[in-house]
């Protein structure tokens, strides 16, 4: 029996406005949410493009910089390379400052052997004295000429040092730019991976613009010394033929005229050299001896190091395997055969380096008495004509 004056429909059943207010609210959440995703995706896609178009600027900044970076470290290579020959050239020309000094001051003490009735002071002896006070002042001059080329040279060096650690910067930076414009999202996991692993450096934050004037600094750097280096050249090469015609010059001013008999001498002198060959053949068939001995040595060592490292991982066994078996014995005697074979190939080393020295003393005093001849013919044959031709100089 139902109660009077109550809907029996309307009972206590579950509120339908309520629920339809809940279910509306969902709907528009859901909505908020497929639009929020839709703005999350938008927006990162365009972060994304935006993080690729700054990567590539990025990467086509580090190529320019770079590219002017190494097209001055060539000129600088270059020029490094220009002044090593420089230095050479001017190593050799004060090397053979000493000769014709000698060969001057010799000139002079064999004219004084003449008769007294001729030794007089002559227009050849005045040019004689010329000459000799010409050459002493030559090596000094030079010397300082090598210095300075040496200084320049060191210089040169340290803005290429300069140019090629910015290079190298530049370089890594950019393979670490690219891998960061080929970077997605499905790659990023084994990036994780990998970057875990790597100690992170401690990172030092400058602004583009300090950025681009480090490498401005380093051209700025190299053009300065590529100026100095140049002047320095052209300075050089103006001293050297300066001092190759003023000599030249007094030379031809300076004449001789006397004959000795050199057949002795060019005799002595020519079985000299035919030793000297011989020497020197010797001394390379002796070179590659020692070659083939260290090799040995190096191979030796291998096998050495190769059956102490056998032993000494064997000995990390437990105790109760800590057997002097077979192999424990082969090893041993291994160790010491090699270690036997080792001193060996040592001694013969050693020998073969004595014989070297040998040889070079060998060497050295057949050259030093080939030169002691030739400086004696020199004397002579430029006592009977004048003086240190200008293709002698030159050369």
């Amino acid at each position: 029996m139902s109660l009077p004056g109550r809907n029996p429909h309307k009972g206590d059943g579950p509120n339908l406005a309520s629920i339809e207010v809940m279910r509306n609210q969902s709907e528009l959440f859901r909505s908020e949410c497929t639009r929020l995703i839709l703005e999350t995706d938008k927006a990162c896609k365009r972060m994304q493009d935006d993080d690729n178009k700054r990567l590539d600027q990025r990467i086509r900044d580090i190529q320019f910089l770079k590219k002017e970076l190494e097209l001055k470290l060539e000129e600088v290579i270059v020029e490094i390379d220009v002044l090593i020959v420089l230095q050479s050239r001017v190593m050799k020309a004060l090397e053979a400052c000493n000769e014709p000094l000698r060969v001057t001051v010799l000139c002079l003490e064999e004219r004084m052997k003449r008769h007294p009735s001729d030794r007089l002071h002559d227009e050849v002896d005045r040019e004689l004295l010329k000459e000799r006070e010409l050459i002493e002042g030559v090596p000094s001059l030079l010397q300082r000429v090598v210095e300075q080329i040496t200084e320049q040279i060191r210089l040169n060096r340290s803005v290429k040092y300069l140019l090629e650690q910015d290079l190298k910067e530049k370089f890594e930076a950019q393979c670490i730019d690219n891998s960061c414009a080929l970077m997605t999202t499905h790659s990023l996991d084994n990036l994780q991976k990998s970057t875990n692993a790597e100690n992170v450096l401690p990172s030092f934050t400058v602004t583009p613009k300090q950025w681009e004037n480090i490498s401005d600094i380093n051209i700025t750097k190299a053009e300065q010394q590529m100026i100095n280096s140049q002047s320095l050249r052209a300075l050089v090469e103006s001293l050297l033929e300066q001092t190759v015609a003023d000599m030249q010059k007094q030379v031809e001013a300076t004449t001789s005229a006397f004959q000795l008999n050199v057949q002795e001498i060019k005799t002595a002198k020519s079985h000299m050299e035919d030793q000297l060959s011989k020497i020197l053949s010797e001394f390379a068939s002796q070179q590659r001896i020692k070659e083939d001995l260290q090799v040995a040595v190096t191979e030796n060592n291998h096998f050495l190091s190769l059956a102490q490292a056998r032993l000494a991982l064997r000995r990390k066994r437990p105790g109760k395997e800590q057997c002097h078996d077979p192999a424990q014995s082969q090893l041993l005697a291994e160790i010491q055969q090699l270690t036997a074979h080792a001193n060996k190939l040592h001694e013969a080393v050693a020998q073969s380096e004595k014989e070297q020295r040998g040889l070079v003393r060998c060497q050295l005093e057949l050259q030093e008495n080939i030169e002691i001849k030739a400086s004696t013919l020199y004397i002579d044959e430029l006592i009977k004509m004048p003086l240190c031709e200008a293709s002698k100089y030159q050369k």
